[in-house]
């Protein structure tokens, strides 16, 4: 009965959210976190996106999907997979489960495990829950580029892509 009623739970805090997610993340926020994602992307040649959704649609809290499902649907739709040297990441927020999720192309997956980005989503539980959304993204971009500054620093690679995915975070 009690994970009836969790799940029954969730699915009102979903339902009936705002689906804009922009009042968690004013343009000012936006702005900084751009800029702190492009700073990030001028030491390395990983790509970095954000995606902020307030609630997930229906078809996923209908059947009680997780988080990381929506946000392994997100890097593939916004094509983080497919940048030149295939070391994307997707930061994902979802704010009514103050969950974040990191999703990393292949090559990033090789060099640092699950345990590894897991560790870094722990770290931000605090801020999130909180409501400290920005304090926890910009947390986010700085562990992930520490991840890829040691892997891909910038000029490594034969051909340094330029900026392949917009450093503006997305809000769903």
């Amino acid at each position: 009965m009690g994970h009836w009623l969790q799940r029954w739970g969730r699915q009102l805090r979903h339902r009936f959210l705002e689906r804009d997610a922009s009042h968690a993340l004013p343009d000012d926020a936006r702005q900084r976190l751009a800029q702190a994602i492009a700073a990030s992307e001028a030491r390395h040649s990983g790509q970095i996106r954000v995606y902020v959704e307030s609630a997930l649609p229906w078809s996923y809290i209908r059947r009680d999907a997780p988080a990381r499902e929506r946000a392994v649907m997100q890097f593939g739709k916004q094509r983080v997979w497919d940048t030149e040297h295939n070391n994307g990441v997707l930061i994902y927020l979802l704010l009514t489960d103050h969950a974040i999720e990191i999703v990393a192309d292949r090559a990033v997956s090789r060099c640092v495990s699950g345990p590894q980005w897991q560790a870094m989503v722990d770290s931000l539980a605090s801020e999130l829950r909180s409501g400290q959304y920005e304090k926890a993204l910009l947390a986010a971009i700085g562990q992930v580029s520490r991840h890829l500054e040691q892997q891909f620093p910038r000029g490594a690679e034969p051909t340094a892509p330029n900026n392949e995915l917009d450093d503006q975070p997305l809000i769903g």
